[in-house]
């Protein structure tokens, strides 16, 4: 396997991944966290024109989508009931989704993206054990939680080369 830039010629193949994931989540217990269009279009050609959007490819097939940016991300500016491991630079990864065919390819992508930053963060849906699972497998720790801009609340989680000791401030952190 290997990770690449996403291209726009993808979109139709990136857009069925994530049709499915979203079915997948639905059948597992997670029908809200991207209910019916998340991520919409729109947002998939933003994140593939701006350098984003990443593919994890194995013999000229799709495995797995996702973004990555190393650099702050604002809907983790706060956390609440817990503390990042540290407050260093990091990387983050959203909207990932395996089209299921190889078992792997999200670990694969979570691996690439750690390797590239050395502390990541992401965070998921309380509903969505199968990432809350797939996560811890990976080294993550929990650290509390985060809103999105539209007020939904997400289980936040980081994975980072540091040791670094959780903070030990008990209010809410603001980058």
């Amino acid at each position: 396997m290997e990770i690449r830039k996403a291209e726009i010629g993808q979109l139709s193949e990136i857009l069925k991944i994530y049709s499915n994931a979203r079915a997948f989540m639905k059948d597992h217990g997670n029908p809200d966290q991207w209910g019916e269009t998340h991520p919409q279009e729109a947002v998939i050609c933003g994140d593939i024109k701006s350098g984003n959007s990443y593919v994890c490819m194995e013999n000229g097939k799709i495995l797995a989508v996702f973004f990555y940016k190393a650099g702050e991300d604002p809907t983790y500016g706060h956390i609440y009931q817990g503390n990042w491991l540290n407050l260093d630079p990091y990387g983050v990864i959203h909207r990932i989704a395996s089209s299921g065919k190889k078992k792997g390819s999200a670990s694969f992508c979570l691996a690439w993206a750690f390797e590239e930053c050395g502390n990541l963060r992401i965070d998921t849906h309380r509903d969505n054990h199968v990432m809350q699972n797939l996560l811890k497998r990976n080294g993550f720790t929990y650290c509390g939680i985060i809103y999105l801009e539209n007020g939904s609340e997400r289980l936040a989680y980081q994975k980072s080369e540091q040791s670094g000791q959780a903070t030990s401030s008990p209010q809410p952190i603001t980058l």
